[in-house]
């Protein structure tokens, strides 16, 4: 029996800077990721970032997503926030509308959207911040896709409005069984071994399954992978992945 082809699309956090400081090689990632996921200026990010990143992305044929967050440039937007639904709405759709001056300029599109720290955690059991996430990228005038976590309330929230939902899978990140992430506070919440996160990347794409903290098998049925980009060496990282994938004649290519 013949085996389908397998297809995954390689994503990763990008235009995490601000002002004279940078935090991720925006270049070197463009050049092997298939999705950008740009930051908007409310964790990280500025205008001249963001035009920089969206002007490379266009030139090489990546996919330009926009990386919303909480407003919290101190905490990287890793900490959470109880913003009001409307505000939390507003300013969603502030953030994809502030890249999309900046995609189209270059030529392309936002083509959608991803939640960032805290916010991405959140919307994961929060039914009313992940309505929230949902109103803002209707707001923006977007029939655009969002990218999170599988059986997350966002996934609920986006079905309801007619959004594709795209579930992920992180192979540097720790997974607890019941297929949620081991929080950043916890010890081991980042895979750190090369080797292991290729393996994993592998594994998400060939078999459709992680292994937890536990032990246990999780499955994951991913259309992207996410690798972080502020992870010391995450061009080499993201091509080693890269290059395993293809072994294992996986098709790598954006979602959408």
């Amino acid at each position: 029996m013949t085996r389908a082809p397998v297809s995954i699309d390689l994503n990763a956090d990008l235009g995490e800077g601000f002002g004279r400081w940078r935090l991720t090689d925006d270049e070197g990632l463009l050049a092997v990721v298939t999705s950008a996921n740009v930051a908007c200026g409310f964790h990280a990010g500025d205008p001249s970032t963001m035009r920089r990143v969206c002007a490379v992305a266009a030139a090489r044929g990546v996919r330009i997503g926009a990386q919303v967050a909480y407003r919290d440039l101190a905490g990287f937007g890793r900490r959470s926030m109880d913003v009001p639904p409307r505000e939390l709405a507003d300013e969603v759709a502030y953030q994809i509308g502030a890249l999309r001056v900046f995609a189209q300029a270059a030529g392309a599109e936002v083509a959608y959207v991803k939640p960032h720290g805290a916010l991405y955690n959140r919307i994961v059991w929060d039914e009313a911040q992940a309505d929230a996430v949902v109103d803002g990228i209707l707001l923006a005038g977007g029939n655009l896709p969002v990218l999170g976590l599988p059986g997350s309330a966002v996934r609920r929230a986006a079905a309801a409005a007619r959004l594709d939902f795209v579930a992920e899978a992180f192979a540097d990140r720790a997974y607890r069984a019941d297929g949620t992430l081991v929080p950043r506070t916890e010890v081991n919440a980042v895979v750190d071994d090369v080797g292991a996160v290729v393996a994993r990347a592998v594994a998400i794409a060939t078999e459709r399954a992680v292994t937890a903290v536990s032990g246990e098998r999780v499955s994951i049925d991913a259309r992207s992978l996410c690798l972080h980009g502020d992870t010391p060496g995450a061009v080499d990282l993201v091509t080693r992945v890269r290059t395993a994938l293809r072994e294992f004649d996986v098709i790598i290519a954006p979602f959408v």
